[in-house]
C-alpha cells in the first residue's frame, strides 16, 4: 500500500476527523503539522499540481492574513505560492497526498477517495 501524507492541523476538526477515516482503514501515514514545517514553494507547486487546482483555489481567503496581504483572485500565481509558503495558515486543510494524486479532506470523507 502507498503511504499517504498529510498535511495536518491538529486544531481543525476537519484534519482530525480527515485522519482519523484513514487511520481506522489502516492506512501507512505520514502526518505533516503543516503549521510547524511549512511545505516550500517547490512542494505546494506539485501539490497544486496533484490537487488539479489554482493557487487560489487551495487558499483559505477567508483568513485575517488573506486580507492583510492585500492578496485576491488577480494576485499573480507565483506571489500567491509565495504567501502560502510564508504564511502556511492561508493553506486550506487536510490536504491528502499519495504519490499520484490529492484531495482537500473537505469534507473530510474525501480522504477516502485516494484509498
Amino acid at each position: 500500500m502507498t503511504t499517504i501524507t498529510v498535511w495536518h492541523n491538529p486544531r481543525c476538526s476537519k484534519s482530525r476527523t480527515a485522519l482519523a477515516l484513514l487511520e481506522e482503514r489502516g492506512v501507512e501515514l505520514t502526518q505533516v503539522k503543516y503549521l510547524e514545517a511549512p511545505p516550500t514553494e517547490t512542494e505546494i507547486r506539485h501539490t497544486l499540481n496533484l490537487l488539479g487546482v489554482s493557487a487560489i483555489e487551495f487558499m483559505r481567503r477567508g483568513e485575517a492574513t488573506f486580507k492583510e496581504l492585500n492578496l485576491s483572485y488577480d494576485t499573480p500565481e507565483d506571489e500567491l505560492i509565495s504567501a502560502m509558503a510564508s504564511n502556511p495558515i492561508l493553506i486550506e486543510r487536510p490536504v491528502i497526498i499519495s504519490a499520484t494524486q490529492a484531495v482537500i479532506g473537505r469534507p473530510p470523507e474525501n480522504a477516502l477517495t485516494l484509498l
